[in-house]
């Protein structure tokens, strides 16, 4: 009798990716395989697996870091099954957790793919990519902004400036700016020490209000229906609106609450054994940033919304923190709702 191949050769291709060199293990259904060195290009991959295993059918997996997404396109453009996976999924056994290679990382990687335990985190599309990109710029000017007005409080305090009480706030007004270039030193020194550290005060203002100015027109231009949907929800402004955007996506992929309240880090951490079970507080894997937004507008919430209100009061003599994490929750509960209905978040009514 005659036998044919009913299914393709699997080949199982883990890479531990650098700026300089990937560290590539193959391995296929059949046999564990061997691990190589390469420059960090697609193609040249692409090469060896056409010469090497021509007929096999290929899935790759390498971890999220600093080089992007870029090589998983490439991947996926190949006809590949491709995966970009949190280091944190990747199983270690025993002494695998003391030792550290690349080899041995891309050893595991391809173990954990064959073995089918690995799950591909959401890559985004290259317009949402590059839209997170330009939010985090602001988040970078956002701490630059806080470091150096803390800078200059600093000079004053240390040249014996004391800074009247009207203008001791973290708001700076343009009357505070004017007092402080009005300032008087017995040495020029001193003085073009201040002014420099003005001019940089100065660009990192306006490079903060462009790049904000910027990622809310895009927003309201190309993503008009989420921005004004999540704008109606209480606590959430343009800014924060845009961040949902960009570092959550389309809510929509989110098949449930449990799912997002997970994936931003508002769902408690269990521990559970026998008949004993306690919670251990809010899980440490988060988005950290979205989480803060959310708590923050659930303070909003409370002021706003009579049945936000009323909810936190039922939980009034609790931790307060843990309280606010309970009305966080809900009102993502409620963002999730307004997203996937399209329907503005109303002000409740208590009757």
């Amino acid at each position: 009798m005659e036998s044919r191949v009913t299914a393709l050769p699997k080949l199982f291709i883990g890479i531990d990716i650098h700026k300089r060199s990937w560290k590539i293990h193959c391995s296929t259904d059949l046999f564990a395989g061997k691990s190589f060195t390469m420059p960090p290009e697609p193609e040249k991959l692409r090469e060896y697996v056409q010469k090497h295993f021509p007929d096999h059918e290929v899935s790759t997996a390498y971890e999220a870091g600093c080089c992007g997404y870029a090589a998983h396109r490439s991947f996926v453009n190949f006809g590949w099954r491709s995966l970009v996976v949190n280091p944190a999924d990747i199983q270690r056994k025993g002494k695998e957790r003391y030792t550290k290679t690349d080899r041995i990382d891309a050893q595991l990687i391809s173990r954990e793919l064959k073995d089918g335990r690995l799950e591909s985190i959401i890559v985004p599309d290259i317009e949402r990519e590059e839209l997170r990109s330009l939010f985090r710029r602001r988040n970078e000017l956002v701490k630059d902004f806080r470091r150096v007005k803390s800078v200059i409080k600093m000079q004053l305090l240390y040249y014996g400036v004391k800074v009247p009480p009207e203008f001791d706030n973290d708001h700076w007004s343009h009357d505070f700016r004017h007092w402080v270039d009005s300032q008087k030193f017995v040495f020029g020194t001193a003085r073009e020490c201040m002014a420099s550290k003005l001019r940089n005060f100065r660009f990192i203002d306006k490079e903060l209000r462009d790049v904000s100015s910027q990622l809310r027109a895009y927003c309201r231009k190309h993503f008009k229906q989420d921005f004004y949907l999540l704008r109606s929800i209480p606590g959430i402004g343009g800014i924060v609106a845009v961040g949902i955007i960009a570092e959550l996506g389309d809510l929509r992929r989110f098949s449930s609450l449990k799912h997002l309240a997970g994936y931003v880090g508002l769902a408690p951490s269990i521990y559970q054994s026998g008949v004993n079970s306690k919670s251990m507080g809010m899980n440490p894997r988060c988005h950290r940033l979205i989480r803060s937004y959310f708590v923050e507008a659930a303070w909003q919430a409370i002021r706003t919304d009579p049945v936000m209100q009323a909810y936190y009061r039922q939980h009034l003599g609790k931790d307060v923190k843990k309280i606010i994490v309970k009305v966080a929750h809900k009102l993502l509960s409620r963002t999730l709702a307004v997203i996937k209905t399209k329907t503005p978040y109303e002000i409740g009514v208590i009757s």
